[in-house]
């Protein structure tokens, strides 16, 4: 037997996972407790996720386990062994906002529940390769020291700035900056997974995200921005833009261009690498630009309120730097550009609201 075991399987990521790997695995194996509802509440919700995967795959196997426990990750591990062939851990509390009301329920999601995956791992299916949804958070607020300039939609950097081109790489320091409680939650796990590669020479692999995006998103305000202003912009709803003038610019990778980054990785792992993983140059914009896209797409026009206070440590200007992956991964590039991975976020969340009636 060959087993993909995914956490978070009921995700935005650990869902596009189950997809992509069903027929490239005999047996996925998904662990999902849907947190998320207790995260952000009924929006967030990922059970019609998991109803969804487990109707339409049938070599996928759910278990409502919680990862910060041991006692419950544990039998998982000692049932499939050594045919867990990948684990990919993209379970996660994803919220800087969030995090800071519950830092022992973030940490123990993010970093505690890591190291228990990876020494489940290790102690069982030890020829495992292990990718790690990691986060550009784990660079604090350090991006928002560069040269940044202001322009009518954005804010840019500098084009003389050696960032300009691509965007941020992997050598930006983690150190010596506001991370947020959820950022250091995650640098802890980032550095963990990175440890369990170079120390115990596991196949172990990280992926810094920007914003990662696509079409079965549960979005909520506190996290999944594209998702949940896509939801006003259906539904009428108001938004609340967060300071920076609605200036600040994210890049964002579909969910897909993402999933197939670790399948490219899986195939030839580098033990404790560390990549930045988004939309780079080819995919980003501002929340103005958002919203805009928003309004073309759905033919409605957005409302939405400007608070002039920016989320704590939030970046105002983020695009990632994909070149090293590229480099490692010839094979691998972009497939969805932002208009299109709006437009089937539009199409998918349309079709659930309607099914909600």
């Amino acid at each position: 037997m060959k087993i993909a075991l995914i956490t978070g399987s009921a995700g935005l990521i650990g869902s596009e996972a189950v997809a992509f790997f069903s027929d490239k695995f005999d047996f996925v194996v998904g662990i999902d407790n849907n947190m998320r509802q207790y995260f952000f509440g009924a929006d967030g919700s990922t059970e019609w996720n998991r109803n969804r995967l487990a109707d339409t795959y049938a070599n996928y196997q759910h278990r409502p386990a919680d990862i910060r426990e041991v006692s419950q990750l544990e039998p998982i591990f000692q049932e499939y062994g050594s045919d867990i062939k990948l684990v990919l851990h993209t379970a996660a509390q994803p919220s800087h906002d969030w995090a800071a009301r519950e830092p022992f329920t973030d940490f123990g999601v993010n970093a505690v529940g890591t190291l228990n995956m990876l020494e489940m791992t290790r102690l069982h299916s030890p020829e495992a390769v292990f990718v790690f949804t990691s986060t550009n958070k784990v660079y604090g607020d350090n991006p928002n020291f560069l040269p940044l300039i202001e322009t009518e939609t954005r804010w840019e950097i500098d084009q003389n700035h050696p960032y300009f081109e691509n965007g941020i790489d992997e050598y930006m320091s983690i150190d010596h900056t506001k991370h947020s409680v959820f950022g250091a939650s995650k640098v802890a796990a980032d550095i963990m997974v990175q440890e369990y590669g170079r120390y115990f020479g596991m196949n172990t692999g990280v992926f810094r995200g920007g914003c990662l995006t696509g079409p079965n998103h549960s979005g909520a305000q506190l996290h999944g921005f594209l998702s949940y202003l896509m939801k006003c912009a259906i539904t009428g709803n108001q938004y609340t833009i967060f300071g920076y003038k609605g200036k600040q610019v994210r890049d964002n990778i579909h969910s897909w261009d993402l999933v197939n980054m670790f399948w490219h990785f899986y195939q030839n792992p580098r033990p404790g690498e560390v990549y930045n993983a988004g939309g780079g140059r080819y995919a980003n914009c501002s929340m103005l630009e958002a919203i805009a896209l928003c309004e073309e797409i759905s033919g409605n026009k957005m409302n939405y309120q400007y608070s002039e206070t920016n989320r704590s440590g939030d970046h105002i200007w983020y695009i990632s730097d994909l070149t090293k992956f590229k480099q490692h991964y010839p094979g691998w590039d972009w497939t969805f550009d932002l208009k299109e991975t709006m437009t089937q976020i539009h199409d998918s969340m349309a079709a659930r609201l309607m099914l909600q009636k």
